[in-house]
């Protein structure tokens, strides 16, 4: 039926009769959280995402040239050990949406064909789906939101919309936070992490001496070493800087 001027009545799609991904309610309470205090507003926003996308739990890791740098918060302190492991492993779900810029969804860890370890190894954790969104604006891109769920299956449409719009609400929340801090400075949580990874590169520059091999023979070594010792990889590189830990040439 034609409108009274003789246009067409625009057809009604079932996706036009869905409710908005985050209605007035949801953002009344992402609002309610982006007025907390200083950086802790990251976690908690994480922890209102696990709450409206119906997922076990949320990281935000800073990815830079293809490297997992570290986490910068978190929805509960129990995924921060998932986080790790990415850059324990050099792979996982945050390091390839940093990579690619575009969310990477794998619905079933135990069909995963990406990062067979950091699958078999978050599968022993209780996970069974991640899904991975960048926070970008433009060219600049300042993290990854990776979400964690324990049963497999695909996130719907709302989640996924939802998902994103957590994301951009958050990219601008990092944005604001930097825009506060010190100028020339950096937040106290990217500061635990340069400190953290630069023992890192401290204990892989002393084990690719001992090995003589290039820096990225020496990182995949002390990867392997923390991964089959069931320790973190930092845990290992204080015991290699403090010197209790030398690698030895095999044979």
């Amino acid at each position: 039926m034609g409108q009274p001027d003789g246009r067409k009545r625009a057809a009604v799609t079932p996706l036009a009769t869905l409710r908005v991904a985050v209605d007035a309610a949801r953002l009344r309470r992402v609002a309610a959280v982006l007025v907390g205090d200083g950086p802790r507003v990251l976690d908690d926003l994480l922890a209102l995402t696990v709450e409206l996308v119906s997922v076990s739990g949320a990281t935000i890791s800073v990815i830079d040239v293809g490297q997992h740098r570290g986490s910068l918060a978190r929805s509960d302190a129990r995924f921060d050990d998932l986080d790790e492991l990415q850059f324990s492993l050099g792979e996982g779900p945050a390091i390839t949406a940093g990579v690619a810029r575009r969310p990477v969804l794998e619905p079933d860890l135990e069909r995963a064909e990406l990062w067979p370890t950091f699958a078999a190894a978050a599968i022993e954790r209780g996970i069974a789906a991640v899904f991975a969104f960048p926070l970008q604006l433009g060219a600049v891109q300042l993290g990854v939101l990776t979400l964690y769920r324990a049963t497999a299956g695909d996130l719907d449409d709302i989640d996924v919309s939802d998902a994103i719009t957590l994301t951009h609400v958050a990219t601008h929340v990092l944005l604001q936070l930097e825009a506060e801090s010190t100028p020339g400075a950096i937040l106290g949580q990217l500061e635990e992490i340069v400190e953290h990874r630069a023992r890192v590169h401290q204990a892989t520059g002393m084990v690719a001496a001992q090995l003589s091999v290039d820096v990225g023979a020496a990182l995949s070594r002390l990867r392997a070493f923390a991964w089959s010792n069931d320790r973190s990889i930092d845990a290992v590189a204080i015991d290699i800087v403090a010197r209790r830990l030398r690698f030895e040439v095999d044979g």
